[in-house]
C-alpha cells in the first residue's frame, strides 16, 4: 500500500497520525506488503522536523492561511495556495498513492482536492469535537471522515462517518510511571504536577504558575514545559528559589519524550488543543484545562467534552492570576481532594480508545484496496 499522510499546524494533528503510520503492515520490514508512506506537508512547518526524526519521506508545499489576515497577507497567501496545488497534484502523479491520510493543516487542502480530482480515496481524521471550516469544506471531497467522538458526528455526512478515538503513541500506553520519573528524575513518592502550554509555550500559563511556584512546591514536583520563548525568564526566576525548593522543580524549555511527562504527573495544566482528548485519557490524567482564548471554535468544546465527562477541570485565561494557584492546591493538597483527583484519573481512562490508531489503519487498508469509480468520489452538492 502506498499513503500519502497530509498533516501539520500543531503537534496535535502531527502525532495522531504518525500513530497510525505505525500501525500500517510491514511499514519496518521490505517484503511484498510493506507500506510506502509519504507526508506532504507545510514547508518550514512544524511537522517538517516531526517527520524527520520519525525517518519519513516528508515534501513541503508552499502554504498559508487565510482567516484573520490583512489584505496583503491574503492575496500573498492565496498565491502560495495556488503553488501548493500545482505542487501537491505532481507529487501525487509521482508517487501514486493508493490513499490519503488528512488530519488538517494548510497544505492539506491542496493534497486533498488534488487527490479527490484524480480519484484517490481519501480519509480525513479530525482531532478535536468541533471541526473548523476548511475541514467541513474538505470532508465533502472525503470517502471517510473518522472522529474522535461521537458529538462531532453531526457536523457531517453520517455514512462517511467512523468513531475511532485519537490515535496515540504507543508509548503512552505502556510506560509505567515508576519508570517515567526515574527518567526523569523525579521522586518516586511525591505528587507531580505537569504545566505545559503546547510546542510554543504559553506565557499567560507560565506567568501564573511563576508566581505562585514556592506555595505549589511544598506539596508537589513541578514538571515545567515552558516553550522555548519564555525559557530564558522562566530560568532565570527560578535561580531565585529556595535552595530547598530547587530541586522539586524540572524546568524544560521543550520535552521531545513527552509520553514521559504524561505518565509521571498526577495532574496536569495545559491548554485543551487536540492531543488533550487522545493522549490525557491514554495516560490516565486528570487536568485543568485552560483553552486558549484566540483559538477559534476549537479548544472550548474540547474543554467541555472533557469536563462533562469528568476528567478535567476550566479556567478561563483571564482567571489564571485569581484561580490557578488555588485551584490546584485544592486538588493537590488534602485527602478528600486527592480522592476527587483519583475520580477524575478514572473518569480519564475511561474515555481512552487504545485501538484508535489500528481502527483508521484498518479504515485506509479498506480504501486503498476499492476501486476508484466515481461513485464514493462524488463531491456532495
Amino acid at each position: 500500500m502506498k499513503l500519502v499522510v497530509s498533516a501539520g499546524g500543531t503537534g496535535g494533528h502531527v502525532y495522531p497520525a504518525l500513530a497510525v503510520v505505525e500501525k500500517l503492515p510491514g511499514r519496518r520490514s521490505q517484503g511484498a506488503d510493506a507500506a510506502e508512506v509519504l507526508w506532504v506537508g507545510s514547508k518550514g512547518g512544524i511537522e517538517e522536523g516531526l517527520i524527520a526524526q520519525a525517518g519519513l519521506q516528508f515534501v513541503g508545499l508552499a502554504a498559508g492561511g487565510l482567516r484573520g489576515m490583512g489584505p496583503i497577507a491574503k492575496i500573498r497567501n492565496a498565491g502560495r495556495l495556488v503553488s501548493g496545488f500545482r505542487q501537491a497534484r505532481g507529487t501525487l502523479a509521482r508517487f501514486g498513492p493508493d490513499v490519503v491520510l488528512s488530519t488538517g493543516g494548510y497544505a492539506s487542502v491542496a493534497v486533498t482536492v488534488a487527490a479527490w480530482l484524480k480519484r484517490i480515496p481519501v480519509l480525513i481524521y479530525l482531532p478535536d469535537i468541533v471541526p473548523g471550516q476548511a475541514i467541513r469544506t474538505l470532508s465533502r471531497f472525503a470517502a471517510r471522515v473518522a472522529v474522535t467522538s461521537e458529538e462531532s458526528c453531526r457536523y457531517f455526512d453520517r455514512s462517511k462517518v467512523v468513531v475511532t478515538g485519537y490515535p496515540v503513541r504507543s508509548e503512552i500506553l505502556t510506560l509505567s510511571r515508576a519508570k517515567a520519573r526515574q527518567a526523569l528524575d523525579l521522586d518516586p513518592q511525591s505528587k507531580v504536577l505537569l504545566v505545559f502550554g503546547g510546542s510554543q509555550g504559553a506565557r499567560s500559563i507560565n506567568q501564573a504558575l511563576m508566581a505562585g511556584l514556592q506555595s505549589l512546591l511544598p506539596i508537589c514536583q513541578v514538571v515545567h514545559i515552558s516553550g522555548r520563548l519564555d525559557e530564558e525568564w522562566v530560568a532565570s526566576t527560578a535561580r531565585d528559589l529556595p535552595e530547598a525548593m530547587r530541586a522539586r522543580y524540572h524546568h524544560y524549555g521543550y520535552l521531545h519524550d513527552m509520553p514521559l511527562a504524561l505518565a509521571a504527573a498526577d495532574l496536569a495544566v495545559a491548554r485543551a488543543g487536540a492531543a488533550t482528548l487522545g493522549e490525557f485519557p491514554a495516560a490516565g490524567l486528570p487536568a485543568v484545562l485552560v483553552p486558549y482564548p484566540y483559538s477559534g471554535q476549537h479548544q472550548n468544546p474540547n474543554a467541555d467534552y472533557m469536563v462533562r465527562n469528568g476528567a478535567a477541570r476550566v479556567l478561563l485565561d483571564a482567571e489564571l492570576g485569581e484561580k490557578l494557584v488555588p485551584t490546584l492546591l485544592e486538588l493537590l493538597d488534602d485527602a478528600p481532594s486527592w480522592q476527587a483527583l483519583a475520580a477524575m484519573r478514572e473518569s480519564a481512562r475511561s474515555l481512552a480508545r487504545p485501538d484508535a490508531a489500528e481502527a483508521i489503519a484498518g479504515q485506509l487498508r479498506a480504501l486503498a484496496r476499492r476501486p476508484r469509480g466515481r461513485g464514493a468520489m462524488e463531491v456532495e452538492s
